[in-house]
């Protein structure tokens, strides 16, 4: 796969003699049924330079060539904040967001929003990219937010999550010492009702897989780094509290009066991904955030 700009350029090499446009597509560069219909109806699917149908027969050293459309409009307020940019290209963007800021608009929060921030960074930069959102992360967790630029790097990134290579890692600060220093926890989260954020630990839930290693111990405390294989809400958080080790600040999961530090002390601080035009590994790390620092110097000296 070659990429130029906007152009994804991909070699046809296949074994039988012809194959259908539409099917390799599908099953061979894994792009979703939505994007290529839509794709192609804006005419943005070419092979050997020339607009083909989906029904266009392929043969072996084809050419196919993917436009990427930037020209999208989305229904979110700009608003201009500033942003801690950890990564950027022509179809992502990595922003390490702080607590007290939801990732989303949502009904209660319509502004002040990490995406309204980004949506005005676009803008101010001429880009017209919206915001596609491939990882989230609650309103009171810090951390590494990835964003795909386009529909075509959106899809490949969201297909590729469930692969080895694209990796999610977090630190947090838990109460008391774990007995082992690394494991896993393997336990389905359940919603309680639709009218509550709250998850429990339920057969009825969805499988949830967490894995677990121990990177300091203070007095009946840990710092904990944390591996997802899932992406539940809340995933840490409740997967923590049930083996008895809450996070610090967690009055969902945890303390009714949180000590020390006012929100869970849960930060995304490291990100791996193949890029979704090349495939090539990419590696980014966030320090701790300084409520998370104060907090360990103040466990240290207990």
């Amino acid at each position: 796969m070659e990429s130029k700009d906007n152009i994804i350029k991909l070699k046809v090499e296949i074994q039988d003699e012809e194959i259908r446009l539409s099917h390799y597509l599908k099953n061979v560069a894994q792009c979703s049924s939505r994007f290529t219909r839509k794709a192609a109806r804006e005419g943005r699917i070419k092979v050997n330079g020339e607009n083909v149908r989906l029904s266009y027969m392929l043969k072996n050293d084809d050419i196919v060539e993917l436009q990427i459309n930037r020209k999208e409009e989305q229904d979110i307020i700009p608003e201009k904040m500033d942003l801690d940019i950890i990564y950027e290209d022509d179809d992502i963007i990595v922003v390490n967001k702080p607590k007290g800021i939801v990732v989303h608009p949502t009904k209660r929060h319509l502004n002040g929003t990490l995406s309204n921030g980004v949506l005005y960074y676009f803008n101010d930069k001429n880009e017209n990219s919206i915001v596609r959102l491939v990882n989230r992360l609650d309103m009171d967790t810090s951390g590494l937010v990835l964003i795909a630029k386009n529909a075509y790097s959106h899809m490949a990134l969201s297909r590729d999550m469930q692969k080895d290579d694209f990796v999610k890692k977090y630190l947090a600060i838990v109460h008391g010492n774990l007995n082992e220093d690394s494991g896993v926890i393997d336990k389905p989260i359940y919603r309680v009702g639709e009218g509550t954020l709250k998850r429990v630990i339920d057969e009825r839930g969805q499988r949830s897989i967490t894995r677990f290693k121990v990177v300091e111990q203070y007095k009946n405390a840990s710092l904990v780094e944390l591996t997802l294989e899932t992406g539940r809400t809340h995933q840490i958080r409740v997967h923590l509290s049930s083996i008895g080790y809450p996070i610090y600040g967690d009055s969902l999961y945890g303390e009714e009066e949180p000590q020390y530090i006012d929100r869970q002390a849960l930060h995304a601080y490291k990100l791996q991904i193949p890029h979704p035009k090349d495939g090539k590994i990419l590696k980014l790390e966030s320090d701790l955030p300084e409520d998370m620092k104060n907090l360990i110097r103040k466990l240290s000296e207990k």
